[in-house]
């Protein structure tokens, strides 16, 4: 049996949206239908923003987002140092594109098909 791996599920979150909350669920729908699967293979899921929408709840008004980082791409980079592998879902995104890129840089699986992940 192998090792669990932590795999970082990307694809879009708020791209395509226009900013509309019905999209952006979603969005954020389809990203979770694939921990499950993940799961069953004796993984780990993750999704950045599992992490950073509390972050962003809790900031709080006087935060002034123009001097800070954008939270949602930060706190992904973040996990990424700390992830396995990476699930890289279909549909245009800049920060899966860059989950992606970072990961294939410190040298991680990226799958492209719950298909490919190997079960734990």
């Amino acid at each position: 049996m192998r090792t669990p791996l932590l795999i970082l599920i990307a694809g879009p979150y708020r791209s395509g949206t226009d900013g509309d909350p019905a999209r952006i669920t979603a969005n954020l729908e389809r990203l979770e239908e694939a921990s499950a699967p993940i799961f069953r293979l004796g993984h780990v899921p993750m999704i950045g923003e599992w992490v950073a929408l509390p972050i962003l709840r809790t900031l709080g008004p006087d935060q002034n987002a123009e001097e800070s980082p954008d939270v949602m791409y930060e706190t992904a980079h973040r996990l990424l140092q700390h992830c396995d592998a990476v699930l890289r879902l279909p549909g245009v995104s800049a920060g899966a594109d860059k989950d992606v890129e970072i990961a294939r840089e410190r040298g991680l699986p990226v799958y492209f098909s719950i298909d490919e992940i190997p079960a734990a």
